[in-house]
């Protein structure tokens, strides 16, 4: 016997009420997305030792959440925090001598202003700036906020994924639309780029800042502890990354009288830092997850826009279930014909 007209109805109204309801709290939600996709992304590394420790040890389950919570701030949290109160503590250490640090600023543009006729300390400039100082302040503030904030969501949120587990994992296997097959390929991609972008971003950008840190310590960096810090955070944008610290260092070196080591660190940009940061992001990809290049490095850029920090993971996670979609589209409907 067919659909009647009325069970349609019940069926269409239904997904429009479910998709309505989605978007109002997603919309509602996303000032804590970070904190949500922070849980789903160490869920995704630590949900092994979760199933070992309740079907293998027979532990209770909110003893092993509570346990693997602790573990999670140990090696998540607190490292994270400890490299903010690292570079917060760099910073505290500069030397902020105001009349010797404005007449070192005024030397750099006199001898900018020489170099390429530009004369960053125009009124227009200056009133540019003074205008962004308010703006930088209270983006720091919001930052700090919101990270504090999102770090707690996570925990909360990761007790209960944790407590969920298999079968949080069963429920939405079951209402992705796909077939047997299909879902098992999916789901395999998920972890796969998860995985991935989780461990491997972090390495990159420790790698990153370590190699560049032998270099500015080389070519006599001011605060080279300070920049490689900068530079591990920048490894994160795709195309430019680390050239967003090395390159505006060079040119200072060079502008500030010092040739020999501008010049060498530039090349040393170039051919150590810039192609160990394409080499080792690559090579960690191919080895963990089969990604394209480009489904990387678009990725990112989407990611950042839509998901923020945690962008970097879950944005080439989308481009890649896109392409997965895509594929199965192909595959199923096209293809068959």
């Amino acid at each position: 016997m067919g659909i009647t007209v009325k069970e349609q109805y019940w069926k269409y109204s239904l997904i429009v009420l479910i998709l309505f309801m989605g978007i109002v709290m997603v919309r509602e939600m996303a000032p804590f997305l970070g904190g949500i996709l922070g849980a789903s992304t160490i869920y995704v590394l630590l949900r092994r030792q979760m199933f070992c420790l309740v079907e293998k040890k027979k532990f209770r389950k909110s003893l092993a959440a509570s346990l693997i919570l602790i573990e999670a701030v140990m090696f998540f949290l607190i490292p994270i925090s400890a490299a903010v109160w690292l570079l917060i503590e760099e910073l505290h250490g500069i030397n902020l001598n105001l009349a010797a640090t404005v007449d070192t600023i005024q030397q750099f543009a006199s001898r900018l202003h020489e170099k390429i006729g530009y004369n960053i300390f125009s009124t227009d400039n200056i009133v540019s700036a003074v205008g962004y100082l308010p703006k930088i302040g209270q983006m720091l503030v919001n930052s700090v906020a919101s990270f504090v904030i999102n770090a707690l969501v996570m925990i909360f949120v990761l007790y209960f994924m944790l407590i969920g587990g298999r079968k949080m994992e069963n429920y939405f296997y079951s209402l992705l639309p796909f077939s047997t097959k299909n879902k098992r390929n999916v789901m395999h991609e998920i972890n796969m780029m998860v995985k991935s972008n989780a461990i491997g971003i972090p390495l990159l950008a420790i790698i990153q800042g370590g190699v560049a840190l032998i270099g500015y310590l080389i070519f006599d960096v001011p605060n080279p502890i300070l920049f490689a810090f900068f530079t591990c955070f920048a490894t994160i944008i795709p195309l430019v990354g680390t050239g967003l610290v090395w390159l505006p260092l060079s040119v200072y070196l060079v502008i500030s009288g010092d040739w020999f080591n501008g010049i060498a660190l530039t090349v040393f940009g170039l051919i150590v830092i810039s192609n160990s940061d394409n080499l080792i992001r690559f090579i960690l990809q191919k080895k963990m997850a089969d990604t394209h290049p480009l489904i990387t490095v678009f990725g990112v850029v989407i990611g950042l826009t839509l998901f923020g920090f945690w962008g970097v993971i879950f944005g080439p996670l989308l481009m890649s279930m896109f392409v997965i979609c895509l594929n199965i589209f192909k595959r199923e409907y096209l293809d068959a014909e």
